[in-house]
């Protein structure tokens, strides 16, 4: 299920204390937490204040230019997934260790530097791993690492782009018919699976929460069995065709919620946009390759993507 589709002015349905302090009540108590009632009137206001003060950063986002576009919008999606870590850890922010980034990349970069070869490397501690174990449930994710390549190639907005510049398709459309959905035969192609191997690898990703219905017209039902499509990360609802998209491309990052490749974009981009001032002003100015095209795009689809996510995330607990 996708709820209507999110601005920055949905957040304003939280922004009562009364209302908000029943919100992570509800939330605790699912939980099993003793304490319930009281941890919900503390963290009634760091919820509200995350909010708005994530939503300041992505209006401002809006109205700047290009060039500091990504330090805005890296702060305002922290703001933002700060709130959602007080639906399930009430104690944040418990040590100092969880207020760092989480991740790091190389501060100064090569000569002949290319923006799709970069790499940002996952810490043991801080924002991101405490995000992805609290939120999505995921391994310890230290010492890993991933390219900007294949960050964006998660992001199925940008899907076009990469079949225009790049000559590959990203993701695939799929129908949501019901409470399933129809996968085009043609994924198999992509996954160079069998009809059989890709149902088994399709059930084993999503954790058997879809069962297979019928294999016809090279047309691939799946039923929902359990929870909700837009919690499935293997399953991207892409806001520009307003449709769900099954990506195409193998991988680690196939396990990664989207608000976790948002985040590891955007850090980077805003560490580029404050300690690369020479690079980034030449790509900018000049728009030399590739790189400014799908830099502008992903901006440009994180401005909306970003409240989008987490908007659903918080619906998701109503």
């Amino acid at each position: 299920m996708i709820f209507p589709f999110a601005n920055l002015h949905s957040f304003s349905l939280f922004f009562s204390a009364d209302s908000t302090q029943q919100y992570l009540k509800k939330c605790y108590q699912v939980l099993d937490l003793p304490d319930a009632e009281q941890k919900s009137y503390e963290n009634c206001y760091p919820f509200i204040y995350y909010l708005e003060h994530g939503q300041v950063y992505y209006e401002q986002a809006k109205n700047s230019p290009l060039i500091i576009q990504p330090i805005l919008l890296f702060y305002g999606l922290v703001h933002l997934l700060k709130a959602c870590i007080l639906t399930v850890d009430p104690n944040y922010p418990e040590t100092t260790s969880v207020l760092a980034h989480g991740v790091s990349t190389r501060k100064r970069k090569k000569q002949q530097y290319h923006f799709f070869q970069d790499e940002v490397k996952f810490q043991k501690t801080g924002l991101f791993p405490h995000i992805g174990e609290r939120l999505f449930h995921m391994k310890q994710l230290e010492g890993e690492k991933t390219t900007m390549n294949d960050l964006l190639m998660q992001i199925p907005e940008l899907t076009s782009l990469f079949e225009e510049l790049v000559g590959k398709r990203t993701f695939l459309p799929v129908e949501n018919i019901g409470s399933g959905i129809q996968i085009p035969e043609a994924a198999l192609d992509s996954y160079h699976m069998t009809a059989d191997r890709f149902t088994d690898f399709f059930q084993q990703k999503t954790k058997s929460d879809f069962l297979v219905s019928e294999h016809t017209n090279k047309i691939l039902t799946f039923q929902l069995v359990g929870g909700k499509l837009s919690s499935f990360s293997l399953i991207k609802y892409n806001i520009v065709e307003k449709q769900f998209s099954l990506s195409m491309t193998k991988g680690d990052l196939l396990q990664y919620n989207e608000l976790l490749i948002h985040y590891l974009l955007l850090y980077n981009l805003s560490m580029i946009a404050r300690y690369e001032t020479e690079w980034w002003s030449e790509l900018v100015k000049t728009m030399p390759n590739k790189d400014f095209p799908f830099i502008q795009s992903f901006l440009q689809v994180s401005l909306d993507k970003g409240p989008f996510l987490v908007y659903q995330y918080l619906m998701g607990k109503k």
